[in-house]
């Protein structure tokens, strides 16, 4: 399961507001080869599901993952940081065994 924090949520609601996505959107997020550690986190809207994908709703947002990067995934936080080091999201990926400084890419 990916989970996600109420900052996050909040944020990911904002940007899809922004966007002028309505309810049949979804968050996909998934796993690329990449970026200095070896793989890099990816997130997108996404309103079609594919055949194999790994779907979880958590704290009323629905989200979706691809088999492969569930494997990566399973048991990841996503949280939001809006402090004075810098805004984005960060993944709290427990298994992860090194990741870059920016948070960006990871490797296992």
């Amino acid at each position: 399961m990916v989970t996600i924090t109420d900052k996050a949520k909040q944020k990911v609601q904002e940007l899809m507001e922004g966007a002028g996505l309505d309810n049949s959107y979804f968050l996909r997020v998934s796993v690329k080869g990449g970026g200095c550690s070896g793989l890099s986190y990816n997130m997108d809207f996404d309103n079609e599901a594919h055949s194999g994908d790994q779907n979880f709703e958590d704290n009323g947002l629905k989200i979706v993952l691809d088999m492969k990067s569930f494997l990566y995934l399973a048991g990841t936080e996503l949280d939001y940081s809006d402090g004075l080091n810098g805004k984005g999201f960060n993944f709290v990926n427990p298994n992860a065994s090194r990741t870059c400084g920016c948070g960006e890419s990871f490797s296992v």
